[in-house]
């Protein structure tokens, strides 16, 4: 909720208020002009980042996990979840270590509850490894990094 009020107000700035004192408007092209300021900062993405994502709804799980070439470990957990915060940075580590061979989408069952009634989704965490579109393994509960490791290796098939 904070997050959406802090976007809200971000975006009802106007490109003059949120630029520092002195530093020109955006032109057209919306570069810059002029050197940048001393306290930017360039963005980047880990290869965690580029290999997982969180679903935005229905059409995006279709779109970036059952219509995927590449083999998908979905997430289904909560925010409320004890064991799913311990679950979700080990999974998404390991999935990184997998250099793009695999990825992970991550999705919030109380956001997402038509995809986990689907996925047939009880308890949560609950990872799915989908190939093609179908689920060829699963499992419920939090697992150490090697039984991890083996879980990817057998949906990369390595």
């Amino acid at each position: 909720m904070a997050q959406r009020l802090v976007l809200r107000r971000l975006l009802s700035l106007t490109p003059k208020t949120l630029l520092p004192q002195g530093q020109q408007t955006l032109s057209g092209s919306l570069a810059p002009h002029g050197p940048p300021a001393p306290h930017s900062r360039a963005f980047g993405t880990s290869a965690a980042c580029r290999s997982t994502f969180n679903v935005q709804d229905g059409n995006d799980f279709q779109d970036r996990v059952v219509n995927n070439p590449k083999p998908v470990v979905v997430d289904f957990h909560a925010q409320w979840c004890g064991p799913c915060k311990i679950l979700g940075p080990r999974l998404e580590k390991m999935v990184a270590k997998q250099e793009g061979k695999v990825l992970m989408a991550k999705v919030d069952i109380d956001d997402h509850t038509d995809l986990a009634i689907e996925y047939e989704v009880s308890a949560v965490p609950t990872v799915l490894a989908m190939k093609n579109g179908d689920v060829v393994d699963k499992f419920v509960g939090i697992k150490d990094e090697d039984q991890l490791e083996a879980f990817l290796k057998k949906l990369i098939g390595a």
